[in-house]
């Protein structure tokens, strides 16, 4: 066998790469969250386009279209989405005065300008979701291609707000070897698809530094729902139960980030929106005394203060 794999260049204590500093949460400074709170919530809502075609990416995205082509089902469903469950998770995080950020495929700004003009009438921040969910930022993609993505989705999306999108969630929370620097080059400052911790992390590119903001996977409503298959009920405690140890581990060793990602075209259902309402109900209202609820720029200003 050779040698070649055991003289990888980047081997050295803690990981195979120097994109951060590796740390352990506990040996940190405490975070400390507006007005003493243990726990700051974040919630995401991803509004997404999943094209109708036969090409196949590389790596299917989360909700991928999955029978064959034309696959009407799954599209319309995905499409159900932008058309009625956006409308009702809007509705629904405006009555618990919610400040959700919505990641946006760029995509939309050409197929559906009148849903971004709506969502440009919200106060919430928004955050580049790749052009559209085929557009898969994996692999050995074009360095050129995957620029033009990135590219296209800042001017798609900057077309309807006059608001600065200053954060990134790929696809599938993937990403090539170059997506951090060419994020960095078109403006980002934040991205969110490195799941490794409960907090705000300094990330480095050849371009500069960056934040990583943790987009928890485990409590993604794609995740529980359709791949681990558990009920609306379990997803709706699991995020309690997630949220009731994070509040005690703030109180004594600093602040935690819970972040919870939602899908119009899965929660905004009739029959599971009633679980979005419970989680809301849970956090906002009956543990609200210990969680700040925030945007993800408000949070990384926060985080490091």
């Amino acid at each position: 066998m050779s040698n070649e794999l055991l003289e990888y260049p980047q081997r050295h204590y803690g990981m195979d790469h120097d994109r951060y500093e590796w740390s352990m949460l506990q040996d940190r400074k405490p975070v400390t969250w507006p007005g003493g709170k243990p726990l700051a919530l974040w919630i995401n809502i991803s509004v997404q386009h999943f094209p109708l075609s036969g090409d196949k990416p590389a790596v299917a995205p989360p909700g991928a279209l999955t029978m064959p082509y034309p696959d009407l089902r799954h599209y319309t469903l995905r499409d159900y989405g932008n058309r009625v469950g956006i409308y009702r998770l809007l509705k629904l995080m405006a009555e618990y005065e919610a400040s959700p950020s919505l990641a946006i495929s760029g995509a939309l700004a050409e197929r559906y300008p009148q849903l971004l003009e709506h969502l440009a009438q919200t106060p919430y921040e928004w955050l580049g979701h790749g052009w559209n969910m085929l557009c898969m930022h994996a692999g050995e993609v074009n360095v050129d291609t995957e620029a033009g993505w990135i590219a296209d989705s800042r001017r798609a999306l900057e077309q309807f707000t006059d608001e600065q999108i200053a954060g990134w969630l790929s696809p599938g929370r993937i990403q090539t070897a170059n997506t951090p620097e060419l994020l960095v080059k078109n403006g980002f400052t934040y991205h969110c698809d490195w799941v490794n911790d409960e907090l705000p992390y300094t990330f480095k590119t050849t371009e500069g530094y960056m934040t990583c903001l943790p987009s928890c996977l485990e409590l993604d409503d794609v995740f529980v729902l359709t791949q681990n298959l558990h009920s609306e009920d379990s997803f709706a405690q699991q995020v309690i139960d997630a949220a009731d140890l994070l509040i005690s581990e703030g109180r004594e060793q600093g602040g935690r980030i819970l972040a919870l990602n939602l899908h119009p075209w899965l929660v905004g259902q009739p029959h599971r929106i009633r679980t979005v309402r419970e989680i809301l109900e849970a956090l906002l209202v009956e543990r609200g005394e210990a969680i700040w609820h925030a945007p993800p720029n408000s949070i990384i200003e926060a985080a490091s203060a």
